[in-house]
């Protein structure tokens, strides 16, 4: 049976994702900030059948005239569509120009191609909206939890929930990535995945904690962790096996949801095992110590 001393080596498992951390914000403000995408910022995106195989700078040649930042990828399983987001709110007469010239170079229908816009209005809006999505769902963790067991195991709990956020923002701003409503769908899938994982290990703890009267904390933790190892690992094994799938097979769109996912499903993993138990030994040692003084 593997027997890892989760509690004993606690500075060395903090350590680890604070330096990740640490490294990561000051390459993401080297970088100029997250990268983040019209969703929030506001602009343009078109979408265009083209019907045939083509290169991406044959699209980019037209775009750049416009936006040279613009972000051009292909859609559909064929690479026979192109989807190109810039930052920019393009006016009438711009997407005049640009439908003429996507009709022009790939002989395509005016039909064929579909803009949208979004103003930097709604892009604040959704902005917020997205803010307050991850606050209320680590509220609802926090809740949620606390009810189940005790306020100790909450408050635990949203903080590797916290760190599981900050990992995947990290990789969000190290890759470029950029963040758009789909970054929150991700966000919001690991905040659920990794819940889950934490929630059996809690359970556990609190089985253990019922069958014995005396037992040390640290002891506790250390065998509930070792206990339900295997599951946890095996659950995020057969997890990642099908996000990497994805990734490998998948369009550049897909790419872009399935990375960050499999980031924060290593980051969920480990906060369950290296992070939750320890920072509930640590919020009961502080309360222990309030009540001796």
């Amino acid at each position: 049976m593997i027997n890892l001393k989760i509690v004993q080596y606690k500075k060395i498992w903090f350590s680890i994702p604070i330096a990740i951390i640490t490294i990561g914000i000051i390459i993401i403000l080297i970088n100029g900030g997250l990268n983040f995408g019209i969703d929030f910022t506001g602009g343009s995106t078109i979408q265009a059948h083209v019907g045939r195989n083509f290169d991406l700078s044959e699209v980019r040649e037209i775009i750049s005239k416009y936006d040279s930042e613009a972000v051009v990828t292909y859609a559909g399983n064929e690479k026979e569509d192109v989807i190109v987001r810039t930052k920019l709110e393009l006016d009438e007469a711009n997407r005049k120009e640009i439908i003429d010239q996507f009709i022009s170079k790939f002989n395509i229908a005016s039909d064929n191609i579909n803009f949208e816009t979004i103003g930097p209005a709604i892009g604040d809006e959704l902005k917020k909206q997205a803010i307050l999505s991850l606050i209320l769902a680590n509220i609802g963790v926090l809740i949620y939890i606390s009810f189940r067991f005790e306020w100790k195991f909450g408050l635990a709990s949203v903080i590797a929930l916290v760190h599981d956020v900050v990992i995947m923002i990290i990789l969000y701003g190290i890759m470029r990535i950029p963040v758009n409503s789909s970054f929150i769908a991700a966000i919001l899938t690991i905040v659920g995945y990794s819940i889950n994982n934490t929630i059996v290990i809690f359970d556990r703890i609190r089985e253990n904690m019922k069958n014995v009267k005396k037992i040390d904390k640290v002891q506790l933790v250390n065998e509930s962790v070792n206990q339900t190892l295997t599951r946890t690992i095996n659950t995020s094994l057969t997890t990642l096996l099908a996000i990497l799938t994805l990734y490998i097979l998948g369009v550049p769109a897909i790419k872009d949801f399935a990375l960050p996912l499999i980031a924060g499903i290593v980051a969920g993993t480990y906060s369950s095992i290296f992070i939750s138990g320890p920072l509930w030994v640590i919020l009961s040692s502080i309360k222990k110590a309030q009540a001796v003084r």
